[in-house]
Order: structure tokens, then C-alpha cells, then sequence
């Protein structure tokens, strides 16, 4: 038998979790009578999620109980539910038994995401990309055509993947020609600046640009 303090402390707890979420936040106590098995619920927050009130009857998840020995019945968090009207709740159950482990009082949470689901949809539309676009690097965008020309040096060190030190001719014909592709020289003055980065000579990178 359920007693006036544990349903007062569960009324408790259910308001400041009703307070705390907000009105899409329903919270239900179930008193678990099998001699009154249509007017389960005792205590309820926020009803207008499911349309329900006090002295309605259980839900199916409350029946499905109801027909398992008190020993495997199991606490159901985070799972989904619908409305009479469709609409999408995330739902968690907690059960409660007495000092002889039968089935006392069900706690149940449930809290409406359809609008939410909705919102996921528009972003997902809003933040969708073309799938081959999906595993590279965003694109930087710089501040000033210095900083571009400086992330583009660096971009051709990454793709070689060592430090200009160990790089060999080849590897250094790869970063230049690299920029090339990228249009990096058609930055003023660029020629120079790469030049040295590399630690070669202006003639040296026109030949490694037209290096076959």
C-alpha cells in the first residue's frame, strides 16, 4: 500500500522536474492496484502532454509490467513514445516496489521532442553538405592575402609531411608546384617569400614550377 509520505515525496519530486523542464516535461505517478487497474494515476505534471489527468488508467508500458514477475521488472530510461496525436515523447519509467519487492508505484517521465525533432530536421537541412565534401577540412578563410599565402606554405608542408630541413628536391618541387595549382603566385611579391621559406633561389623555384 502505497503510503501518503512516499506519495508526497514522489509529487515532490515530480514538480521540480516539471518546474525544472518546463511545460513539455510530463511527469506521471502510476499507484500500482491490481484491484483498480483503471485508475492508476495519483499524481500528474504538466497532463497536456498526453491528455491525461488523476484517476485516468495506465499505459502500456504500465500493463506490460503488471504482467512480469516483480524480480525481472527492470527501470526503461531514455526510450521514445507517442501521443494519441503523434506527437514524440522521450520516456523513462521507473519502477518501485515495497519492503516484499511487489510492483508499488510507477514514476514516469516524458517529455514532448516533436518540436525539437523538427528543428533537428531544419538545421540538418541548413548544415547539410555534398557527400564528397564530407571528410575534408573545412576551407580557411583568411584575414588578408599574407595570411592566405602563409596558410597555403603550409598546406604544401602538410601535404609532403616533413619539415622543410629533411625535404629533398622532389619533395620541395611538390610543395611548389603545389602552390602553383593553388594560384599562390599570383599573390605580389610571393615568389620571395617562398623562395626563402624553401631555401632555394628565385631561379630555382621558376624551375621547379615548370618541372615536369
Amino acid at each position: 500500500m502505497l503510503s501518503d509520505r512516499k506519495l508526497k515525496f514522489l509529487t515532490q519530486i515530480a514538480k521540480a522536474l516539471a518546474g525544472q523542464f518546463g511545460d513539455n516535461c510530463e511527469i506521471v505517478i502510476h499507484q500500482i492496484n491490481e484491484d483498480n487497474i483503471n485508475n492508476t494515476i495519483v499524481s500528474i505534471e504538466n497532463g497536456h502532454v498526453s491528455s491525461r489527468q488523476l484517476g485516468d488508467g495506465p499505459s502500456q508500458v504500465v500493463l506490460e509490467a503488471l504482467k512480469k514477475k516483480p524480480a525481472d521488472i527492470k527501470d526503461h530510461i531514455n526510450y521514445l513514445t507517442r501521443t494519441h496525436d503523434g506527437r514524440i515523447l522521450k520516456s523513462s519509467t521507473v519502477y518501485f516496489k515495497d519492503e516484499e519487492e511487489n510492483l508499488e508505484v510507477i514514476f514516469a517521465i516524458n517529455y514532448d521532442i516533436t518540436n525539437l525533432i523538427a528543428a533537428e530536421t531544419t538545421l540538418q537541412t541548413l548544415t547539410s553538405i555534398n557527400e564528397e565534401e564530407n571528410d575534408k577540412e573545412p576551407e580557411y578563410i583568411p584575414q588578408d592575402i599574407n595570411e592566405l599565402l602563409d596558410d597555403l606554405i603550409q598546406e604544401s608542408v602538410k601535404l609532403v609531411g616533413k619539415p622543410v630541413p629533411l625535404m629533398n628536391k622532389d619533395d620541395k618541387i611538390k610543395c611548389i608546384q603545389f602552390l602553383n595549382g593553388k594560384g599562390a603566385f599570383l599573390v605580389t611579391k610571393s615568389g620571395d617569400k617562398v623562395a626563402n621559406f624553401f631555401n632555394i633561389s628565385k631561379y630555382t623555384l621558376y624551375s621547379y614550377i615548370d618541372a615536369k
